[in-house]
C-alpha cells in the first residue's frame, strides 16, 4: 500500500483540530489489473498483467489535498474474471467505503460493467461516498493512451460527485445501473440514455 499526501501541513492554521474544512480527503484506489496496467514483455512480445504501473502514474500527478491509499486486490485481465472475482472486489469496496471519502477501482474495461453492477447489488442504497470505476482502452505504456487521462478524471470525480457508483472515462461520468461498454465507439455508455 502506498500513501501520498501532497497537501502539506502548514497553511496558516496553527494546530490540528477535529474536522477542518481543508483536511485532505482519503481516497482508496483498488487495483484489479486490466489494460490500464498492462506492461510489455520483451521475452515474448506480448502485453500482459505482470506488474502494476499505477505507482508511476500517481507519481506523475500533483495530488494536493488528497491522501491516496493503494489497495492491490488482484492483477487480472478482466476477461479472466469470474463471478467470485466481482463479488470479492465488491466486498472490498464495501469495507473501504466505510473508512474513506471515496473509492476508485482501476479495472479492465471488458468486465468493468459487471463489477459495477455487482458493487451496486452489494451496497444497495446505503452508500455514503462515491465509488468510481475507471480503466483504459490502451495500456499506459503505449505512446497514445487514455490511461492517465481516465485516472486523473476519476481522482477528481471521486472528490466531487455525490454518493453512488459511477464509470468515469473519456471526459464522461455515467452512473450505475445501466453502464455498458460500446465496442463500436470504444467507450462506455448508459443503455438507458447517454449522460
Amino acid at each position: 500500500m502506498k500513501n501520498r499526501d501532497g497537501s502539506g501541513n502548514s497553511n496558516g492554521s496553527g494546530g490540528s483540530g477535529g474536522d477542518r474544512a481543508d483536511a485532505p480527503k482519503r481516497i482508496a484506489i483498488l487495483t484489479t489489473g486490466g489494460t490500464i496496467a498492462k506492461t510489455y514483455n520483451e521475452a515474448d512480445g506480448t502485453l500482459g498483467n505482470q506488474m502494476c504501473v499505477l505507482d508511476l502514474m500517481l507519481a506523475s500527478l500533483v495530488l494536493r489535498g488528497v491522501v491516496v491509499d493503494r489497495v492491490p486486490v488482484m492483477n487480472k485481465d478482466s476477461l479472466d474474471m469470474t463471478e467470485a472475482d466481482h463479488l470479492h472486489i465488491a466486498k472490498i469496496v464495501v469495507a473501504y467505503s466505510g473508512t474513506h471519502d471515496g473509492v476508485v477501482i482501476v479495472h479492465g474495461t471488458d468486465r468493468l460493467a459487471e463489477t459495477g453492477e455487482r458493487v451496486l447489488k452489494e451496497t444497495g442504497e446505503g452508500l455514503s461516498v462515491p465509488i468510481i470505476l475507471t480503466g483504459a482502452m490502451r495500456p499506459y505504456e503505449l505512446r497514445t493512451t487514455d490511461a492517465l487521462q481516465n485516472l486523473t478524471e476519476a481522482l477528481l470525480a471521486v472528490q466531487l460527485l455525490e454518493p453512488g457508483i459511477y464509470c468515469v472515462m473519456h471526459n464522461r461520468v455515467l452512473r450505475f445501473p445501466g453502464v455498458e461498454k460500446d465496442y463500436g465507439r470504444m467507450t462506455f455508455v448508459n443503455r438507458d440514455g447517454d449522460s
